[in-house]
């Protein structure tokens, strides 16, 4: 059974009297431990489709089971309690609180679960030498260069150890040779930890690190390459990948 099963996923958004379907009958199956990355235009639907299965938006019609955990049917309170468990995301924008250190900064996280002190401060040590910011934890963010706040929020996000991670845009306000590096860092992170990976990236070259590739266009879901991927093959359907 895949780690994350979406199932006829729709998501309307209304403006006024217009109506705005960023995804629909949306169907795709992840194997635990795979590294995929989405791609599409601007307004496609792509941070809508994380946001969902980061369990931080809901979609109105369809199913997204994560790990035997049907998300589309818990509570709010429930949906908390288990995206703190089982979820990571990773900004483009860092989204680090400034007054914050780097270390107080990936701790977060673990503030919201049962955890001894000294368990926490294991798992930020872990976290930080796997991103390679020990030397940092300390520092503030604005004492920091964009590469190493990308690397806190990284951090940040697996030191709850996380089935998944969801990465929006990961390198899109870095320089290329930055960006090269955070991309080999989640790679490795990927593999190293076994952690099932989802990356939105409006870059082609980016997208390629991934296992699979996939792009969202006029509400649907296509595979464009990586593992699984036959060209010559036309499906019945655009609307189902796995």
């Amino acid at each position: 059974m895949s780690l994350i099963e979406i199932k006829n996923v729709t998501k309307r958004f209304y403006k006024g009297d217009e109506t705005i379907t960023p995804l629909e009958e949306v169907s795709l199956n992840i194997e635990r431990g795979e590294f995929v990355s989405l791609m599409g235009a601007s307004g496609t639907g792509k941070s809508t489709l994380l946001n969902l299965i980061a369990s931080i938006d809901k979609p109105d019609s369809g199913t997204i089971v994560v790990d035997g955990t049907e998300i589309t049917r818990q509570s709010r309170t429930k949906l908390a309690k288990w995206r703190a468990a089982n979820m990571g995301y990773i900004f483009q924008t860092h989204n680090l609180v400034p007054v914050l250190t780097a270390y107080e900064n990936i701790e977060l996280p673990l503030l919201l679960l049962a955890m001894s002190r000294s368990e926490r401060r294991k798992r930020v040590e872990i976290a930080m030498q796997a991103v390679d910011l020990l030397d940092r934890a300390n520092h503030y963010p604005r004492q920091m260069s964009g590469g190493q706040e990308q690397r806190v929020g990284i951090a940040r996000a697996i030191v709850a150890h996380p089935r998944v991670v969801v990465a929006d845009e990961p390198t899109g306000d870095l320089d290329p040779e930055t960006s090269q590096q955070i991309l080999n860092l989640l790679k490795r992170l990927q593999e190293q930890l076994d952690v099932t990976l989802l990356m939105v990236t409006h870059d082609a070259d980016a997208a390629q690190i991934a296992d699979k590739q996939f792009r969202l266009d006029c509400g649907k879901l296509v595979q464009t390459g990586g593992r699984g991927f036959e060209p010559n093959v036309v499906r019945k359907s655009e609307k189902t990948v796995g």
